[in-house]
């Protein structure tokens, strides 16, 4: 961890998870989540999930209270989705989970960087490593990167 941290808070949890987190754990994980400010987007803050090796954007999700105590917590990345209204784990269907190394928050406490290890070939539910799979090319959007798994594998095919 830096000597100093210019802004917002750092949070580096354990590097193996192995059951629950302790009561000391858990109490800064509340008294944490009570710095952040949830209020600026409807009680959630967005999350930008970034590889802790190689440092790669791999997705943005958002948070609420609920589950920025949950990721801390278990120390694997939950996220609220607000399509579905409800919390869902990372990997809690394919198995490609986020073991959370370190969280930091921006300067205005509204927003989160969470670096993480993935258990999986990728994250996006398209099949790709990182969600950020496409580029700008002139006027074009074009794939950049192959597939990492088949995602029809892993969640079924949709219909």
């Amino acid at each position: 961890m830096p000597a100093a941290v210019p802004a917002g808070f750092f949070i580096s949890p354990r590097p193996v998870i192995r059951g629950p987190r302790s009561q000391k754990a858990l109490t800064m994980s509340l008294e944490y989540s009570k710095r952040l400010d949830y209020s600026k987007l409807d009680g959630l803050i967005p999350a930008v999930i970034q590889d802790a090796a190689s440092r790669r954007v791999l997705m943005v999700g958002f948070m609420n209270d609920e589950a920025f105590r949950r990721t801390c917590d278990t120390g694997f990345v939950t996220f609220y989705s607000r399509s579905r209204n409800k919390l869902w784990m990372k990997g809690e269907s394919s198995g490609h989970r986020l073991v959370v190394r370190e969280i930091s928050t921006d300067c205005d406490d509204d927003s989160l960087l969470i670096k993480v290890e993935s258990l999986g070939p990728g994250v996006c539910h398209n099949g790709y490593e990182s969600c950020f799979y496409r580029k700008l090319d002139g006027d074009v959007w074009i794939e950049s990167e192959p597939r990492t798994y088949d995602p029809a594998a892993v969640y079924g095919s949709k219909s």
